[in-house]
């Protein structure tokens, strides 16, 4: 293929992405856009492909690897279920990040190939776009798989902290600095193999000390970096989609992640650097047990619902969990049999990644119009006569507003128990990803209701 045309036809989807991007933005018209960003990648993998030459050794071992990684990723992704979604996001960002390793490192040991010139003597811009590739690349890979073992409760979800973590955070990013500084004067081999093993360190250690409550946003932080590696990668390929690829990614991750810290009332840097949730939890589990609770049925439930005139349905993680959204949704349309008024109320962190139960309610088929975000939604629980929480915790926490301790303080939450009733579905007071007591559990308002959602939900239908 002549190099004009692939760059037309990786213009084409470039601008294919930028649509699929656009698309995403809202969810009546993500399906759009994901198709948008399908085809786009379509052609650039074919142009990739056709670019590699005829069928030579070369295309026979590209087209090996593309059908073993398309077969691995075609059964992950359809075996995997909606709860594992966001460990699946952290393992592929770590994949990202891993492959412009070893591009660079390609790169690096054989540059001719690349047209980067020869070992010891490679084009100073191509050095540093090598180096800034592979140093993102790692630190990508090493604090996606810490995300991964975090979100899959292989590691604890608890911030992990010590005693001058940020000044050796500090040092090390300023010895990354200095060590690209080096490479591109010595070009050392062995300059560039210290700069991969720092940065694999530094990925690793601003990860761990990141709480359960912030996860989300270092899901999209995580995003955002695996794009500029891929960015960084491109420039050293000179491939033009990698580059706008990997531009997009990289800044939509980053604008993504500064809306999560907004919606948390959080500090980007301070997310970054780590140690929300470290704090003493111990006087709440102890007092936990000793705070009555009101504790009610299905039947229960059913009777409140039957008699209200308006419910807010609050989705959280246990929704997922239980993959309860369908039977969610057959209660719901009893409801509005009945002439009640449901929506939907979304908090931006609810689940463990960006969108989580937007893309539950989608599965379902709940119609958007009556799914509101925080701020829209807030106001409306004061005139509720019913909140009904399936499985979120943290989110509906109102110590959020009132424990300067507490390390979910100050993050907006939705104010359910301004309700008239609140009906909390959870399987126990376990606490939430946050590691802390819901204040929820005990309010005179609440009843909880004990059981695997989907079960109880389903319950309060047939009870309806």
């Amino acid at each position: 293929m002549s190099p004009n045309l692939s760059a037309i036809l990786y213009l084409v989807s470039g601008v294919l992405f930028i649509l699929a991007l656009r698309g995403l933005s809202s969810p009546e018209t993500s399906r759009q856009g994901n198709l948008f960003g399908i085809i786009g990648m379509v052609i650039a993998i074919s142009v990739t492909f056709l670019s590699v030459g005829n069928f030579s050794s070369g295309f026979i071992y590209v087209l090996i690897f593309f059908a073993i990684g398309g077969s691995i990723g075609s059964f992950i992704a359809y075996r995997i279920p909606m709860t594992a979604m966001p460990e699946l996001v952290a393992g592929f960002h770590s994949l990202v990040g891993l492959a412009a390793v070893f591009v660079a490192i390609s790169a690096f040991i054989n540059p001719t190939a690349f047209n980067l010139g020869t070992p010891g003597n490679i084009k100073l811009a191509s050095l540093i776009e090598m180096a800034i590739g592979a140093a993102v690349g790692a630190i990508t890979f090493s604090g996606s798989v810490i995300a991964f073992l975090k979100l899959q409760g292989i590691m604890s979800g608890a911030p992990i902290t010590f005693k001058g973590q940020h000044l050796l955070n500090a040092l090390l990013l300023l010895l990354i600095v200095i060590l690209t500084i080096y490479l591109c004067s010595t070009q050392s081999s062995n300059l560039f193999w210290i700069l991969i093993a720092v940065s694999f360190l530094i990925g690793f250690l601003i990860i761990i000390p990141i709480g359960g409550a912030d996860m989300p946003v270092v899901i999209s932080m995580l995003n955002s970096y695996s794009g500029w590696a891929a960015a960084g990668i491109g420039f050293t390929l000179e491939n033009t989609a990698l580059i706008i690829t990997g531009a997009l990614v990289g800044s939509s991750g980053a604008i993504l992640s500064y809306i999560m810290c907004k919606g948390m009332n959080r500090s980007f840097f301070n997310v970054i650097l780590g140690g929300f949730g470290a704090t003493d939890q111990t006087s709440q589990s102890q007092n936990k047990e000793q705070r009555p609770v009101k504790s009610g049925n299905a039947d229960d439930a059913a009777f409140l619902m039957k008699n209200a005139s308006s419910v807010i349905i609050v989705p959280g993680y246990g929704m997922a969990v239980a993959q309860a959204q369908h039977a969610l949704r057959e209660m719901v349309d009893t409801l509005k049999k009945n002439d009640i008024k449901v929506s939907y109320a979304i908090h931006p962190v609810a689940g463990r990644m960006p969108g989580h139960m937007n893309v539950l309610l989608a599965e379902a088929n709940v119609p958007y119009d009556e799914v509101f975000e925080l701020e829209e939604i807030n106001n409306d629980f004061a005139n509720a006569d019913v909140a009904f929480v399936i499985g979120a915790n943290d989110v509906t926490n109102p110590v959020a507003k009132t424990d300067p301790q507490s390390p979910i303080y100050g993050m907006p939450v939705l104010d359910v128990e301004k309700c008239k009733s609140v009906l909390f579905v959870k399987r126990s007071l376990s606490p939430g990803y946050a590691g802390i007591d819901n204040d929820l559990f005990y309010k005179e308002n609440t009843l909880m209701l004990f059981a695997d959602a989907k079960k109880m939900t389903e319950d309060i239908t047939k009870n309806l």
